[in-house]
């Protein structure tokens, strides 16, 4: 690492490095959402507008950048990963009926569930006539396999919803297509279009693993330990959802057999009125420490991915980025 280079970058710098590709990603996303069904634009604007911090899009940026790419492919490249993510996000909201997301009804509130699902769809075919104009059959199949894995881990999703017996592999397998494998697409793209070799896109791909995994662990720490407007979602959503996820997953493992038992019902009825009895459960288990660290585990994990590779501002917002997942409060 260069004596005068940080070893990583905290958000806001990452946001300022990274502004001019993200405002060009922006300015794309909502040039390609444009449709002449009201509707589809109605929704898509919504859901687009309610911001967020773009880190998927991002990833790709950055992973080309560090690795001497850039330019207009990766802001289509961008753009595609966006597309598909904000597609599961409508789709999500459906499957967990879910009303408030960024501080903001939802679109299924707001529309109902049969435009929210077409307007997933919408977003994902946008997201293939993309990925066709950029003519590239190992893009292409890094798109492919990715958006597959996440509908497989919707429907893993799905299977495990009321669920108490659910583990921490099981817990795992899910945010690994859920979440982890968008991370990883964004980033192996990004070194693919910087004409990285084989090996430095795997060790790329790792990274983005590694800090999906890191990403989604923190957020379900934050659904029982944040602040719900901070968060702009209801606490406790996941109870609600009947999600058991790591801090639950873990309360339950070391809980009595009575505790236990009442935690399973609870699961099982998705019972929200329960979350101060299941808070307190976590937090006597040590299930927010456990959970805190086994995402550190993985940033600490993507962040020895990048080692030997990257050695500029655009490798120490990666970093950064890693760091960020495990100490974010939203």
């Amino acid at each position: 690492m260069s004596a005068t280079l940080p070893d990583s970058l905290d958000l806001p710098d990452i946001q300022r490095l990274a502004a001019a590709d993200m405002q060009a990603v922006d300015t794309l996303i909502r040039a390609r959402l444009a449709s002449d069904v009201v509707l589809i634009n109605q929704v898509a604007e919504h859901i687009v507008a309610a911001g967020g911090k773009r880190l998927r899009p991002m990833l790709v940026v950055l992973a080309a950048r560090a690795l001497g790419g850039g330019g207009t492919a990766a802001h289509t490249l961008a753009a595609i990963v966006e597309f598909i993510h904000t597609s599961t996000l409508l789709h999500d909201d459906v499957v967990d009926e879910s009303d408030l997301r960024r501080g903001r009804r939802t679109a299924n509130a707001l529309w109902g569930n049969a435009p929210s699902v077409l307007v997933g769809d919408f977003l994902y075919s946008r997201s293939f006539q993309l990925m066709v104009e950029l003519d590239s059959m190992p893009v292409m199949r890094v798109l492919a396999d990715t958006t597959n894995a996440i509908a497989e881990g919707e429907v893993l999703q799905l299977l495990h919803v009321h669920n108490p017996d659910t583990d921490e592999a099981a817990y795992l397998r899910v945010i690994e297509r859920k979440t982890a494998v968008l991370f990883a697409a964004a980033t192996r793209l990004g070194a693919m279009l910087a004409g990285a070799d084989a090996a430095t896109a795997e060790r790329m791909h790792a990274f983005g693993l590694q800090l999906g995994y890191a990403f989604q662990i923190a957020d379900d720490v934050l659904d029982y330990a944040g602040d719900a407007a901070a968060l702009g979602k209801n606490l406790g959503d996941d109870l609600a959802e009947g999600k058991a996820t790591l801090p639950l997953i873990h309360a339950m493992a070391h809980a009595q057999p009575a505790a236990r038992e009442r935690l399973a019902r609870i699961i099982e009825n998705g019972d929200s009125a329960a979350l101060p009895e299941v808070i307190a459960a976590i937090e006597a288990s040590g299930g927010l420490e456990y959970s805190r660290a086994v995402a550190m585990r993985h940033a600490d994990a993507a962040i020895a991915a990048l080692e030997g590779l990257a050695d500029n501002e655009w490798g120490a917002a990666l970093r950064g980025l890693a760091r960020y997942a495990v100490a974010r409060v939203h």
